[in-house]
């Protein structure tokens, strides 16, 4: 008898515990779930921890309450200013009602593949109306909330919230790239010219400017050592005229011993002239100046004044005009 009893109490107790085991669920702080019974939806249960449902009636199926991320593929759009970019978006959302997200969606798998379009459709609708430099401006961030605001609105029914929505990336195609690196190079090889020509013309003008000084400099300098050298011929004219103009006699025969001296400076010059010629009259009459008897310079005189200490007749030696020597008729 007693045996009986413990068995049907073991039985009960096994029973209770199964029954108490399938009535009771947990709830992690990270998920939320949605009650079920016969496949049609009872209840949510947000808050984490225990929670009860009917045993082998009710169901549950979990859904994440964290913030999800999807990676969309990229895309080609067209800009409002009719230019193509190539843009590589993700977007963030979070379920915040399972019971609508499992009776529009499904679950995820299938909500992402309706996704993906819709946030497509949200960014060609706002970038479609934008220029490219808008879309690379600090305007940007205006611009992914107005695309996040457009899929909230589309995605609603499902029972989903888009937090953000961000570019990653966003490339021109590779045809539009190669022709936009041409142009970035011409562009800068006109630039280029164009600094080297303003170079060379301020280089032409500091030379031209330069050469103006030199010659200006030069052209004084020049003017200042003519005055110069005028004034020194002047002052030398003029102690020579002081000097000499003691002894007009003795100037005149200076001189022509200075002509000598630079008419026969070789020693084998000839001179074709007449002998009666003024220039020969200190050969004709040594002791004679101006035709007056005087003293006859000393050779040691002749040598000083640069001609040769022989007598002037032996070092002349004029010739006539037939080729014969002076001396020798």
């Amino acid at each position: 008898m007693n045996q009986r009893v413990i068995l049907i109490a073991g039985v009960v107790l096994a029973a209770a515990l199964v029954l108490l085991a399938g009535s009771v669920f947990t709830v992690h702080q990270s998920r939320q779930a949605l009650v079920l019974q016969f496949g049609n939806p009872v209840r949510v249960v947000k808050e984490p921890g225990l929670s009860f449902k009917l045993p082998f009636i009710q169901q549950v199926e979990y859904f994440e309450k964290r913030v999800l991320d999807y990676d969309a593929p990229s895309v080609e759009l067209i800009l409002g200013d009719q230019r193509r970019l190539v843009v590589d978006a993700f977007t963030r959302y979070r379920i915040v009602d399972p019971l609508r997200f499992r009776q529009a969606a499904g679950n995820e798998a299938l909500f992402r593949q309706r996704l993906e379009p819709t946030v497509f459709a949200a960014l060609r609708s706002v970038l479609g109306e934008t220029s490219l430099m808008e879309v690379l401006s600090k305007d940007r961030a205006m611009l992914m909330n107005r695309i996040r605001d457009e899929a909230n609105k589309a995605l609603q029914r499902f029972g989903v919230e888009i937090v953000d929505v961000r570019i990653k990336r966003a490339d021109l195609p590779v045809e539009n790239t190669q022709a936009i690196f041409r142009r970035m190079q011409t562009e800068r090889e006109r630039e280029a010219k164009e600094l080297r020509a303003q170079g060379a013309e301020l280089a032409q003008r500091i030379r031209a400017r330069a050469d103006r000084e030199r010659r200006v400099l030069i052209a004084e300098a020049q003017k200042r050592a003519e005055i110069i050298r005028g004034e020194g011929d002047a002052e030398a004219i003029r102690i020579f005229a002081e000097a000499f103009g003691q002894d007009v006699d003795f100037f005149k025969f200076y001189r022509t011993m200075q002509a000598y001296r630079q008419a026969l400076a070789d020693g084998n010059t000839s001179i074709v002239m007449s002998p009666q010629s003024e220039f020969f009259r200190f050969f004709a009459s040594p002791g004679l100046v101006d035709g007056a008897p005087g003293r006859a310079p000393a050779p040691a005189d002749l040598a000083r004044g640069g001609g040769p200490a022989a007598p002037a007749a032996a070092v002349a030696r004029p010739l006539l005009e037939d080729g014969t020597p002076a001396a020798a008729r």
